[in-house]
């Protein structure tokens, strides 16, 4: 144990705070355990890739190439934080950990895991004597700099314990302990589901001004402007700026998004709790759209459209093909 004096605003605060193991060096993994490098913590840094190890040593982070190797290097009661992509991943991470580690021990999920499995393996570690916090994480690459956002859920003492190091990794005033095992991935998810709609939301403001047959608008320009003082400013704009800046029309970007899970999850708890999500639904489904390279669906539509109405139908090689009359059969039978 080590006791370090922090100076905030008004006050000195005392900790006495445990050595930190991190499994997982990512792009968001590498920067917390770099921020916590040069707030002067003891870090202890795995990876399944060996060059990342290394590449962390260069800058004075301790490397461990086996978990068993990262334990060992832990004082005890030891903090584990795990970051890595949720899913099987988490449980395989945590299964191999176990072995390794001593009652009393707390392990730190932070990243995107789903709500509900948090709480399954809480109660797991709990039958076993470990702690388990959910935290989930955010801030993305500049949180390194500027400081990240963190929402955990889990035992008060756990929590209490690493929270040493969660004022040093956050933004002030960013973070907080939301209740049982699961909350603080369950906030998380609902804040993915949130940024899901912010950008799409953005997306189709620069999609309309772009397109615009009135005006030849400078994309970037309005990005700046509404920066300046207007109801939506925000960080998502500034980098909305940033990209504007550097391609005015975005060209060198494809259009398909990635990601999905959270979304999904948010909608599907929607559901569950009868809770109406329109605008995070139709986010999400717009991300799926721009993953295909046609709509089947609008083939559909375009098909049926000619059926009914005779409608002209274009065709993949760019003509048309001509309108046909309705051979639909009437309720009676016939044509």
């Amino acid at each position: 144990m080590r006791t370090v004096v922090f100076q905030f605003p008004h006050r000195f605060e005392v900790f006495s705070f445990m050595h930190v193991g991190f499994v997982g060096l990512g792009r968001m993994g590498k920067h917390m355990v770099l921020r916590l490098k040069a707030h002067g913590f003891r870090v202890a840094a795995f990876n399944r890739s060996a060059e990342k190890v290394k590449d962390i040593e260069k800058n004075g982070v301790t490397g461990a190439y086996s978990l068993s190797e990262l334990c060992q290097k832990l004082e005890s009661p030891r903090v584990v934080w795990i970051m890595v992509p949720a899913g099987p991943t988490v449980d395989e991470m945590i299964e191999r950990l176990v072995p390794h580690l001593a009652k009393g021990d707390i392990i730190v999920d932070g990243g995107n895991s789903y709500y509900k499995d948090s709480i399954r393996r809480a109660a797991q570690l709990k039958a076993q004597g470990f702690h388990y916090l959910d935290i989930g994480t955010s801030g993305g690459l500049g949180g390194e700099r500027h400081g990240y956002c963190f929402m955990a859920g889990g035992d008060p003492k756990a929590y209490a314990s690493v929270e040493p190091m969660l004022k040093v990794l956050a933004a002030p005033g960013g973070h907080g302990l939301f209740g049982p095992s699961g909350a603080g991935h369950f906030v998380k998810m609902v804040h993915n589901g949130i940024e899901y709609a912010m950008l799409q939301s953005y997306g189709e403001g620069f999609e309309l001004l772009k397109h615009s047959s009135e005006f030849k608008l400078d994309l970037h320009k309005a990005a700046h402007v509404w920066n300046r003082g207007s109801v939506i400013r925000s960080w998502l704009l500034e980098l909305a700026e940033e990209a504007l800046q550097k391609d005015g029309h975005l060209e060198r970007i494809g259009d398909s998004i990635g990601g999905g899970s959270t979304g999904e999850w948010t909608v599907q708890t929607g559901i569950e709790q009868k809770t109406p999500t329109p605008m995070i639904s139709t986010a999400l489904n717009a991300r799926y759209a721009t993953r295909q390279s046609e709509s089947f669906a609008g083939k559909v539509v375009a098909a049926l459209r000619q059926g009914f109405g005779g409608h002209e139908v274009v065709e993949k090689d760019g003509g048309s093909i001509a309108p046909t009359p309705a051979v639909g059969k009437t309720k009676k039978g016939k044509p």
